[in-house]
């Protein structure tokens, strides 16, 4: 693997695969059969639960639980402390639950402290303001925040707001 990195203090299963160019951090776990895209940068104390797919060109920062069921497309933002759910009717006691899964599009931004339910679609280049809780699919090119998240105003590429 070129140019990748690997914290000695990381935690990888031997069945995950890490793209080239890529950096793993402090004290990451990344569980088994997952895939890390080229040149993504995972940040200190990340966990990466099994079979997650993360793409491309990512940064995953501090801090970030991304659990079964999560798939994150390429050139995807996810900022500190933001927690992916992958149960929706979370019970102890339920031996039989099932994993609702989540789909974070191409270039889309998730903020610090956001939290986004299992079963949504974050859309391409959406941006997730920082500490909202994300219930509902996301559009594409759309900010969304608050508690429960709620579209603010269409956005660029690049993040700027647009007039519609």
């Amino acid at each position: 693997m070129t140019d990748t990195y690997i914290h000695n203090t990381a935690t990888i299963t031997n069945t995950s695969n890490i793209g080239e160019g890529s950096k793993i951090w402090v004290n990451v776990q990344i569980r088994e059969n997952t895939h890390i895209g080229k040149n993504t940068i995972i940040s200190k104390d990340v966990y990466i639960d099994e079979s997650v797919t993360i793409g491309d060109n990512c940064k995953i920062q501090n801090s970030v639980s991304v659990y079964k069921g999560v798939t994150i497309q390429n050139d995807v933002f996810v900022g500190p402390n933001a927690c992916f759910t992958n149960d929706k009717v979370p019970r102890a006691f339920n031996t039989d639950w099932s994993i609702t899964p989540t789909l974070v599009e191409n270039g889309a931004s998730i903020g610090a402290n956001a939290t986004i339910v299992c079963g949504t679609t974050i859309g391409e280049y959406a941006m997730i303001a920082a500490g909202s809780v994300v219930t509902k699919d996301v559009p594409p090119y759309t900010l969304v925040m608050g508690n429960p998240a709620r579209a603010v105003s269409k956005i660029d590429k690049l993040g700027n707001k647009v007039e519609t």
